[in-house]
């Protein structure tokens, strides 16, 4: 192994480690910025593709997306293409910040080197939430977080005999995997540690999905501890067990959830925060060091509307932090504000969606609140096609400043959601979004939209409140 970081260069030297979203779109906007004769950018990726959409891979899965290719917004050979010196199957393994230089492990041939860096990019993503049990590692037990991910389940889909699929978690992943395992004719349990599916949701709103996801004949299995995934003599899973019951499967997928992927960063004493995240200012820069930035799922970010630091893992934010940071290493200046935590799924035919906060969002930042919940249609209701749904509303207590909207609902409800996003991003009142021009036409929305609606009702609710 090379021990030495000294080199001769006459450039200057940008190291990114992690091959996706975030880390490649940063590469590729600082290539954009300074040409190579000004800049030399090393990528480190320990898996086999770069560029993807993992938010894509349920539906890969699931047969919707028919070439896994598709997913791939750029290849290896692409990024090459433009004087990125990505280098594959290569894990960085240790982050050496005072001697500005990392160490990488070439996973094929398990040989190690020292690459010097003066900017240094980490961008290592999440990793799924794989809990100690009893059988967890068994052949056929899958997490879902990278392409390479969803080709191993894809195997054991096609080679498996069995139709019964088990699904551990009901947060966006389980709930869209259910969906994949459905439409592959697969029988699927959901089993879910929280009283209600979705999470991400308040309990009332996460018991529309889960009678929804019963109605397409997915068995739900809510507020229940899995406590060991039983296996055959083979090896092979059967069944799922918790205190109460064992559920058949000849396929797990692990649905669990994931955390900030910063061993590498708490390994080099890099500043973390309560969610386990980078912590970083608004141009990406990690707090205390001006040559190294982090963006992407291994970031917390402001939440706009609490005030405080979370851990959202969402594509669009590690795209958006990849220009950011970029811009900033090519010389430019941007910076990223925040977010307001709005995130949209579905399971077959139920659209499910959220922003801002939950009630025990705004119980823990101490704010004081009313909650309204309206029944709609996505269209006029005597229009064809008009589909019903819920529109849940917080809003302060006394302000009115709106604090969270959350939509369950069939065709037509989930992108409705991004009214009350811009709406929080401008720190809107309820009030004020009763008078929002909307667009209006029986096809696409009642005379007033349900985003209205639930705001007319929580103004009264407001009003009510402050008297």
């Amino acid at each position: 192994m090379n021990t030495s970081g000294a080199e001769e260069r006459s450039r200057e030297r940008l190291v990114v480690v992690g091959g996706d979203a975030a880390g490649m779109s940063a590469a590729s906007q600082a290539r954009r910025l300074k040409g190579p004769d000004a800049l030399e950018i090393v990528a480190f990726e320990r898996g086999h593709f770069t560029s993807y959409s993992a938010c894509g891979i349920p539906y890969w899965v699931g047969g919707d997306v028919t070439d896994r290719d598709r997913l791939i917004a750029r290849s290896p050979e692409e990024h090459r293409a433009r004087d990125i010196d990505l280098r594959m199957r290569t894990e960085v393994v240790e982050i050496d910040v005072e001697g500005s230089r990392v160490r990488a492990r070439d996973l094929d041939r398990g040989t190690e080197s020292w690459t010097a860096y003066d900017k240094l990019v980490i961008a290592t993503g999440a990793r799924p939430i794989r809990p100690d049990l009893p059988g967890v590692d068994a052949t056929g037990v899958h997490g879902v977080q990278t392409l390479d991910d969803g080709q191993a389940l894809l195997d054991t889909l096609t080679a498996s005999e069995g139709r019964r699929a088990v699904v551990v978690g009901a947060g966006y992943i389980g709930v869209e995997m259910a969906e994949a395992l459905i439409n592959r004719g697969y029988e699927v349990t959901v089993v879910n540690r929280g009283k209600e599916p979705m999470s991400t949701l308040d309990p009332d709103m996460g018991r529309l999905v889960h009678m929804a996801m019963e109605g397409l004949g997915i068995t739900m299995v809510d507020d229940a501890e899995v406590t060991a995934l039983r296996t055959d003599d083979d090896g092979r899973v059967r069944a799922v067990a918790t205190e109460d019951a064992e559920y058949p499967a000849d396929v797990v997928v692990l649905g669990i959830g994931v955390r900030p992927e910063t061993t590498l960063a708490k390994a080099a004493g890099l500043p973390l925060g309560d969610h386990g995240g980078l912590l970083t200012d608004l141009a990406l820069r990690v707090r205390g060091h001006a040559d190294i930035w982090a963006g992407g799922d291994c970031v917390e970010v402001l939440d706009l509307v609490s005030g405080r630091e979370r851990h959202i893992p969402l594509g669009t934010h590690a795209n958006k932090h990849g220009q950011i940071i970029g811009a900033n290493v090519g010389g430019g200046y941007a910076t990223f504000p925040g977010v307001v935590g709005t995130a949209v799924s579905k399971v077959c035919d139920l659209e499910i969606a959220r922003t801002g906060l939950r009630e025990k969002d705004a119980d823990r930042a101490g704010l004081q609140y009313v909650t309204v919940t309206v029944e709609s249609t996505s269209r006029a209701g005597y229009y064809p096609g008009a589909a019903p749904m819920t529109v849940k509303m917080l809003a302060e207590r006394r302000t009115g400043r709106l604090l969270g909207v959350q939509i369950v609902g069939r065709e037509g409800a989930g992108k409705r959601v991004d009214i009350a996003a811009v709406a929080l991003t401008a720190g809107m009142t309820v009030e004020q979004m009763t008078a929002l021009d909307l667009g209006y036409a029986p096809p696409f929305s009642p005379v007033w939209d349900p985003v209205l609606v639930a705001a007319r009702k929580a103004t009264a609710a407001v009003r009510r409140g402050s008297s």
